[in-house]
């Protein structure tokens, strides 16, 4: 597969998964945290989708089109396994929603990060809300796996919901 090819697979994913939560999280309380904002398209997205909640993004600094940028107020910045202690400090167990694209091309540095990041996800998740994930997060007790949608493939991104 090419790199153009996998990246699109990824962004088809990402889309998918996130179309279906909201149907997952319909009107219930919570907000939703964007982990990783990179170019902002994942964030303007999800503004689209859910127009009435705050969405708190994390990133270690701003790099995204400046159309597609949270407010001041909704944004950490810095060293996500820092930033995320921080919010759960500030915002406590009650997002609706964690959409955390979080590999990086090296599955090493991957490895590292998702195993600094994902122990920290249950902190911030209301009982019952939904992570869609680009890693696996399935070493994580409050989780349990649920399905991606038909279009995924199998692998490509990851659906769990906090029990």
């Amino acid at each position: 597969m090419s790199r153009l090819d996998a990246v699109i697979g990824r962004l088809k994913a990402q889309r998918s998964c996130l179309n279906a939560a909201v149907d997952h999280i319909g009107n219930s309380q919570g907000h939703i945290l964007e982990l990783g904002l990179g170019n902002g398209r994942t964030y303007d997205h999800l503004r689209n989708l859910f127009p009435n909640r705050n969405i708190y993004v994390f990133d270690k600094e701003v790099a995204s089109h400046p159309d597609c940028r949270p407010p001041e107020d909704r944004l950490f910045l810095g060293a996500m396994a820092d930033t995320l202690v921080a919010a759960a400090a500030k915002l406590g167990p009650n997002a609706a929603l964690i959409h955390a694209d979080i590999g990086y091309g090296d599955a090493e540095a991957t490895e590292r990060n998702v195993a600094a990041i994902g122990p920290l996800l249950p902190g911030l998740l209301r009982q019952g809300g939904f992570v869609y994930c680009d890693q696996s997060l399935e070493r994580i007790s409050e989780f349990k796996t649920i399905a991606v949608p038909s279009d995924v493939c199998a692998g490509r991104y990851y659906g769990y919901q906090k029990v």
